[in-house]
């Protein structure tokens, strides 16, 4: 027999058992003849009981000796899967030899743990800014730099960075406010331009010095203009100086056209900077820079876009279905919107979403019976992933909270 002493409890095993099982550690202890190796395998040896010592966990154990004995390596539920693999990998012994049924359900039970790990890693690296103060230490005017980020990527390091913090979400609702009031017709007279050109001048010149201040205490340019929230404020900032720019280019090509008779040119110019006008409305997303929801929003989606994809699949095929069976069932009926399937594309997406604005309806009995069929769809379709992707931002949304807080 084999005296072994595990974490304070002996074990005896028969020499011709470990011997069965080479590979492993005990296997090898049982057959080495050598004392010197023998004592490599374990960590200490007790002379007066030929006792080998191992500073290892005597509850995982019971299923190492359990293994030896039968043959078969059993495991609970109850285990942490990272420690039950570090123990039998110190003794040598591989999954292969457990259970199929209690495999399929560690496999499963690990990979819950190094995804749960794994989404706590990115929930983490999701509040990290993407510099530290410490960065600026030894570098071209640090300490200024550093005070800079502070005011500017940490709301909560002094008052005056709370402030800028506010001012960042107060400006970006008073652009928004603007946009939409510049579109009201009360609004468009020359008194209600002039108010919405100096408020969106205003608006600029602030997102312009938050973005420099920003460039100015990054400690690397490309780290800089990678990160999303700066690519965001970038897309603030263009269109004030791009529709200053065209403003200009409209004004002169206007002079050149008017002389030429020939005004094409400057209506596209007109589109294109109503294209560009719109672009402000990006500027709203800028809120996600001091929003915990907003960015669990996005973790989430980033999270679930399999989820995402797949149900965007489901919606596809049910509107191609569901047109081409009300279509078949339709286009004879006189005066029908249902003349194609690409016309009852829109009637199928509706429906499908349960929304249904009523403005193509099928009139026959068998095209009732398809439109119910297809709604029914839409209502199953939809109901399945709403509970996953809330429960899951749910859950980000209380993570990111709580780091917040320990933050």
């Amino acid at each position: 027999l084999l005296n072994i002493n595990v974490g304070g409890k002996s074990f005896q095993i028969a020499n011709k058992v470990l011997a069965q099982y080479p590979i492993t550690r005990l296997g090898k202890l049982a057959l080495y003849t050598d004392p010197v190796k023998k004592l490599q395998l374990c960590d200490d040896y007790l002379v007066q009981k030929n006792e080998y010592f191992f500073d290892r966990d005597p509850s995982i154990f019971h299923y190492i000796f359990h293994f030896y004995r039968s043959g078969v390596l059993w495991m609970m539920d109850e285990m942490c899967p990272s420690n039950f693999v570090e123990e039998i990998e110190y003794w040598g012994i591989h999954l292969k030899y457990t259970q199929r049924c209690c495999r399929i359900l560690f496999e499963e039970k690990q990979d819950e743990l190094n995804e749960y790990l794994k989404i706590e890693k990115e929930l983490e690296a999701e509040l990290e800014p993407l510099e530290s103060g410490a960065q600026f230490d030894g570098k071209f005017l640090g300490r200024f730099r550093k005070m800079v980020w502070n005011l500017i990527e940490n709301p909560y390091s002094s008052i005056p960075a709370k402030i800028i913090a506010v001012m960042s979400s107060f400006f970006v609702l008073i652009s928004i406010v603007g946009m939409t009031l510049s579109t009201v017709e009360e609004m468009k007279n020359k008194t209600g331009k002039l108010w919405m050109e100096q408020m969106e001048m205003i608006c600029a010149i602030f997102f312009t010095s938050e973005y420099l201040m920003r460039l100015i205490s990054s400690s690397s340019f490309k780290n800089f203009l990678r990160a999303a929230f700066n690519a965001i404020d970038l897309v603030a900032i263009l269109p004030f100086y791009i529709q200053i720019l065209f403003e200009n280019l409209e004004d002169a090509d206007t002079q050149y056209h008017e002389e030429l008779h020939k005004v094409e040119n400057v209506s596209k110019l007109g589109k294109v900077l109503k294209l560009i006008k719109l672009m402000r409305i990006f500027r709203i997303l800028k809120l996600a820079r001091h929003s915990t929801g907003l960015r669990a929003f996005s973790f989430t989606m980033r999270q679930c876009y399999q989820q995402v994809c797949c149900l965007l699949l489901f919606i596809a095929m049910g509107v191609f279905t569901f047109s081409a069976l009300i279509h078949s069932v339709e286009h004879d009926v006189p005066g029908t919107d249902f003349t194609s399937i690409p016309y009852a594309w829109w009637w199928a997406a509706v429906s499908l979403s349960t929304v249904g604005y009523g403005d193509t309806v099928p009139d026959t009995i068998l095209g009732r019976m398809v439109a119910f069929v297809c709604i029914s769809f839409g209502i199953i379709l939809n109901g399945m992933p709403i509970s996953i992707l809330y429960n899951k931002f749910s859950d980000y949304y209380a993570k990111l909270k709580a780091h917040e807080m320990s933050q």
